[in-house]
């Protein structure tokens, strides 16, 4: 949609929520809700296409948020509803979604999308608006580039610095025990790609030699190829900048050859529930970055796996915690401002104090940068014993991390 047709269409809702208002009829966007009306929020998820497996976290997340918030009363005394659409995993489908959200629908505020694929047009929808904009998954250095004044991410750190512990431990580590030779493999998407080179960039820098760099497309299923470059490079380490799928089938691949690294470090992927069934319950070893973990002592975080683990059956993974938190932030500002909707006053009100204050959440305190940059960093998780555990940093750690990585 062009920027004419856009700032039209945000004219004649604006002033058709303006005239519903007038005439007492007015409910969404307008200043004149009554206590009964509930904040409507806004929200476009990847619920099918490439993006689905995660993306249905995160809608579990936000809905877990939800039915917390109601059962104590809602915001400022109101009920919140989701109104959530299906992106279909497509850049093209999340902007409408958001035009009709906030345009049509007059939604009282937004949530973002999962993957920074989607979430830098989903922003820029919101910042045209002038809508505060808290988004869980969109960690790539692009999304900070931008220019956005009211994007903020709901994560301890962006992207590449996710293996910021995996790279300082390998450095420390004594030469003979350091992996002298990296293989990596990433999907062609801003957040992949950042969380893999973030580490290589780090990694280089110490002397260790890139061995292997695919990147491959989205929709990418066999792996046959890359898995032979890895495989007869016979790398020290692999490192995938995977989501879901595409980091099973390049594991699976791998196994299939035989290529037993010292090291393997996989984005996304190893932290979905799914992940050792579906690579053949062979996840000894396998490392990853997380910003959350279900046994962090935080008041909120305990709250948060006792309800959502009788809402759905099982415990909370990190889509859903980044979702979750994502509630946390923008009902902590929604709070402290007394507003909620897409008045310009309001709308300016909650991203001031956000800018300025620090908010307690399920994956700690964040707070962030001029750019919207959480000021934090992640843990690393590996698989021990058929379980995913916190191996760094040190004084957060359930577990000694495991090297050289057991056989797959």
């Amino acid at each position: 949609m062009s920027t004419t047709k856009r700032l039209s269409w945000r004219v004649a809702a604006l002033a058709s929520a303006t005239a519903l208002a007038a005439s007492g009829c007015g409910s969404g966007g307008g200043s004149e809700d009554s206590p009964d009306d509930p904040i409507t929020i806004g929200v476009s998820l990847p619920l099918t296409g490439d993006f689905s497996e995660p993306g249905k976290g995160v809608e579990r997340g936000y809905k877990a948020w939800a039915k917390i918030v109601n059962d104590k009363g809602g915001l400022l005394g109101r009920k919140v509803e989701l109104k959530i659409l299906d992106d279909q995993s497509s850049a093209d489908r999340v902007v409408s979604d958001y035009e009709q959200l906030i345009g049509r629908d007059q939604v009282d505020l937004v949530f973002g999308p999962f993957s920074t694929r989607l979430v830098v047009p989903a922003a820029r929808v919101a910042e045209e608006y002038g809508l505060l904009f808290v988004e869980p998954a969109g960690a790539a250095p692009e999304v900070f580039d931008q220019g956005f004044k009211n994007l903020f991410y709901a994560a301890p750190a962006v992207a590449n610095d996710h293996y910021n512990h995996l790279a300082d431990h390998i450095l420390a580590l004594p030469a003979a025990e350091r992996p002298k030779t990296v293989a990596y493999a990433a999907m062609d998407d801003p957040f992949a790609q950042g969380t893999a080179y973030g580490l290589k960039d780090k990694l280089e820098k110490g002397g260790i030699r890139t061995v292997v760099d695919e990147v491959y497309p989205p929709n990418t299923t066999d792996f046959g190829s890359i898995a032979a470059k890895i495989a007869s490079s016979k790398a020290d380490m692999v490192v995938g900048g995977s989501q879901y799928q595409d980091g099973v089938n390049l594991i699976v691949a791998l196994q299939q050859l035989n290529y037993q690294p010292k090291m393997a470090a996989f984005s996304t992927a190893p932290t979905e529930p799914e992940f050792a069934k579906a690579i053949g319950n062979k996840t000894e070893g396998v490392l990853a970055p997380t910003g959350y973990t279900q046994q962090a002592d935080y008041p909120s975080n305990k709250e948060f796996v006792k309800e959502y683990t009788e809402q759905f059956g099982k415990a909370p993974e990190e889509d859903e915690a980044n979702a979750y938190t994502t509630g946390q932030v923008v009902a902590a500002a929604v709070e402290a401002a007394e507003c909620a909707s897409q008045d310009e006053e309001c709308q300016q009100k909650l991203v001031d104090w956000l800018r300025e204050n620090e908010v307690e959440t399920v994956v700690g305190p964040l707070k962030w940068d001029d750019k919207g940059r959480p000021q934090s960093a992640h843990m690393i998780q590996q698989w021990i014993d058929g379980e995913i555990r916190i191996v760094l940093p040190e004084e957060q750690k359930e577990a000694d991390l495991v090297h050289p990585k057991p056989k797959w």
